[in-house]
């Protein structure tokens, strides 16, 4: 196990290393600067900026210091945000991101899971009609749709939440069934299936022959193996969720780490977009690490290979 985590972190490291090159030097194809605006600066306070952010130097040579910084953890100042640092800016935007996705994962962990039961064991029955009917729903209809019907009837027209904003705990239902319904759907969808190819195995005949009960052959040993899909497709999830859902973040007034993404493309801030990109890298690699050790304690019959 521990020769196997070391070679993950190992790759890890390589990963990133390309992310960020594939990353740095596409930035540098964009058109425009982060100094190029609507009204044009004066030419000496333009090179003076350059001069302070480096970008005076030879693209390569700004690349072989961003990485020396990176190795030290410094994801460096932003060039739109004055005197901010990108580690500041993840810091600050990154807490209402993961807030926002962890409720969400949570609601759609718990719903999904138990409307993919539901469906699995009446199978065929209306119970499995509507299931299965919220679920296409969840999956075909946008998130950003839910959001603004969220905020239409739940906010302006009842007033039981507010509509921008996270001034209580209340304030985060919203966004976070927004957010969360089409991994909700998806992973009704993929319970169901799975658990109905388990219980469909030979042991769980068995185990029905020596005169288990329902419950216990389900609970116990089918939705336990049946599991191994959902843990698959939760460890991206939890990455994307987490890091940030610009969408839903601005359609709420979030002040998460997903908008301040894409405000960064915008203003071509070159520091905080390399710098969210190599955390969102970082965080997606190791959720999927944690999913393929998850493997072995979830099925015993999965074994990591030194």
């Amino acid at each position: 196990m521990s020769k196997y985590i070391l070679k993950r972190l190992a790759s890890t490291v390589i990963t990133l290393w390309v992310v960020v090159t594939i990353t740095f030097f596409l930035m540098r194809l964009m058109p425009g600067g982060p100094f190029d605006g609507e009204k044009k600066m004066p030419p000496q306070i333009k090179a003076n900026l350059e001069q302070k952010f480096g970008m005076n130097k030879p693209v390569f040579e700004q690349y072989v210091i961003y990485l020396k910084n990176l190795c030290k953890l410094d994801l460096g100042p932003s060039m739109r945000y004055e005197g901010r640092t990108v580690n500041e800016i993840i810091t600050d935007f990154f807490p209402a991101s993961a807030r926002i996705g962890i409720a969400s994962i949570i609601f759609s962990l718990i719903i999904g899971v138990y409307m993919g039961i539901t469906a699995a064991l009446h199978q065929g029955k209306w119970q499995d009609s509507i299931c299965m009917v919220v679920a296409t729903l969840g999956i075909t209809i946008p998130g950003f749709v839910i959001a603004t019907l969220f905020i239409y009837f739940f906010a302006l027209k009842l007033g039981w939440f507010n509509a921008i904003g996270l001034s209580s705990i209340k304030d985060y239902i919203l966004p976070a069934l927004a957010l969360g319904g089409s991994s909700l759907a998806f992973i009704a969808r993929l319970s169901r299936s799975s658990l109905l190819d388990v219980i469909r195995q030979d042991y769980i005949t068995v185990a029905k022959a020596k005169g288990m009960g329902r419950r216990v052959v389900i609970y116990k040993h089918a939705l336990r193996n049946s599991l191994i899909p959902i843990v698959t497709y939760v460890g991206p999830l939890i990455a994307g969720v987490l890091t940030g859902s610009f969408v839903i973040e601005g359609l709420f007034g979030i002040p998460g780490l997903g908008r301040e993404f894409v405000t960064s493309i915008g203003n071509r801030d070159y520091t905080t977009l390399l710098g969210v990109v190599a955390f969102y890298s970082t965080f997606l690699i190791l959720c999927n690490l944690l999913v393929d050790i998850l493997y072995a304690v979830i099925d015993p019959r999965i074994k990591i290979q030194e």
